[in-house]
């Protein structure tokens, strides 16, 4: 019987050691330093995707008939490269508007934001006329050296004064709020490149993608080209004269291509 109460003593005593190493122990714990403490388990960071590319389409305004007139936006809208192509200007020269139009046909570019009007003048193109519906020649009716060039009735009327038609003033307005680095307005039937006035070396490679020559035409006052280079320090503007008659597919393709390697090169 005593060996039994020995036994029972020592469980005990050794169960309160125990005990008062742990009433020691557990202040130190709770006063450790966040040093000495495991560190927690990090957060993964939620991936930040990338502005979406857009495909938008911009009512600019109407033509003297009514008819709409719009932009397409494609691309990065965030993007600092920003490159304008105008389709047509001169009712009777519409090829560029097939090559407006295979571009929006395409993914939008991640190298920069191209802008499209596939047709400014949609009067002159339905009358194949060079002028609007007022008979104004809108590459002559911009606000660079404007002068009366010829009377009312002549083939390039430059209008009674400066943007007098909303055509040349809703391009004149979305180039001033886009600042594109690069518009190029296409014309016919020349089958060249035209040095414009802005960046030679821009003009130059553009012609080597699209395999036509580089020269120079004779500067006419009121021009869109004229006007951007000059009131648009560090961007360049120039004219594309494409062949006679409806351009072949792979010219489409072709002109289209260069223009997406112009953005990526100097957009």
């Amino acid at each position: 019987m005593t060996g039994k109460v020995e036994i029972r003593r020592r469980a005990l005593r050794a169960i309160a050691l125990v005990l008062v190493a742990a009433a020691i122990a557990f202040p130190v714990l709770r006063s450790a330093s966040p040093r000495e403490r495991p560190a927690p388990t990090a957060t993964p960071i939620a991936h930040v995707r990338p502005e979406p590319l857009v495909r938008r389409k911009v009512a600019l305004g109407r033509s003297v008939r009514g008819r709409p007139i719009a932009a397409l936006a494609l691309g990065d809208p965030d993007a600092r490269r920003r490159l304008l192509v105008v389709g047509a200007i001169h009712g009777d020269e519409p090829a560029g508007i097939a090559i407006s139009h295979d571009l929006t046909t395409d993914p939008p570019p991640r190298s920069g934001l191209i802008w499209t009007v596939g047709d400014l003048n949609p009067d002159g193109v339905a009358a194949d006329t060079r002028q609007n519906a007022r008979g104004v020649d809108l590459n002559r009716n911009f606000p660079w050296h404007w002068r009366a060039l010829q009377p009312r009735g002549g083939l390039e009327y430059p209008g009674p004064r400066p943007l007098s038609e909303p055509e040349s003033r809703l391009a004149h307005s979305l180039i001033l709020r886009v600042r594109p680095r690069i518009t190029i307005w296409f014309h016919q039937p020349l089958s060249m490149v035209d040095e414009s006035g802005g960046s030679l070396r821009i003009e130059r490679s553009f012609a080597r993608l699209v395999d036509l020559p580089l020269r120079r035409l004779t500067r006419y006052p009121g021009s869109a080209a004229s006007w951007q280079d000059h009131r648009l320090p560090g961007t360049t503007a120039f004219v594309v004269e494409l062949p006679p008659g409806r351009p072949s597919p792979d010219l489409v393709e072709h002109a289209s291509d260069g223009i997406r390697t112009l953005l990526r090169r100097f957009g």
